[in-house]
């Protein structure tokens, strides 16, 4: 199922100059820009630059991005879930997974993360997708932010919360090995009834296994 993606932007004004938060933005574009070398959350910039080109480039796949100028210093995907994951067993066509969010450290103070979903969500086309996004507690910057797991949790929580996304259970094994991992998602106002039903099997795949 592909959607025209509708582009949209916000401005936010910080220390370090002015931001642009946009898209959903076109390879083209993504490849124009430079990569923030501080963006290393998932993988090496160059190597996550690259990534994001291949994502603009998916009939499903968005991506949206924070810059200074003409540097990323932040961004979030969307795109269908992995092949290897429970999430894509159903074959659903209107179920995407936020798949990554990164800002830049010295960007972190000033709702970035946050303008990045709200922008998202201005999409009309959003409204026919189950959003889901599965937070690692692995792949939070602890160190970095010198924050506890628990602490970090709840920022990551707000931040999807502005987004519209809210903390489901479910068994997936990853998820349920540690307490502080999560699912959280965001149900279009478009969602047919079926496919809700779909997403809480998907949710709920071991419940006969006891």
């Amino acid at each position: 199922m592909e959607h025209p993606k509708t582009y949209h932007a916000k401005e936010i004004k910080t220390p370090h100059g002015t931001l642009i938060v946009e898209g959903p933005v076109s390879q083209e574009a993504l490849s124009s820009y430079e990569f923030h070398p501080g963006l290393t959350a998932f993988r090496p910039p160059e190597q996550q630059h690259k990534a994001l080109v291949e994502i603009a480039g998916l009939p499903e796949g968005r991506i949206l991005i924070a810059r200074n100028r003409h540097t990323i210093i932040g961004y979030v995907t969307y795109l269908y879930p992995d092949p290897l994951e429970r999430w894509s067993e159903g074959n659903m066509q209107d179920l995407i997974e936020l798949g990554a969010i990164e800002v830049a450290k010295e960007f972190r103070s000033y709702s970035v993360g946050k303008t990045l979903l709200k922008v998202s969500m201005q999409d009309d086309a959003m409204e026919d997708y189950i959003i889901i996004t599965t937070e690692y507690y692995w792949h939070w910057d602890l160190k970095g932010t010198g924050l506890n797991v628990w602490e970090y949790r709840k920022i990551m929580e707000k931040m999807m919360n502005a987004g519209g996304l809210e903390w489901y259970a479910t068994d997936e094994p990853e998820i349920s090995s540690h307490p502080a991992n999560c699912l959280m998602a965001r149900i279009g106002s478009r969602i047919p009834p079926e496919s809700v039903q779909e997403f809480d099997k998907l949710r709920f795949m071991n419940r006969f296994m006891y």
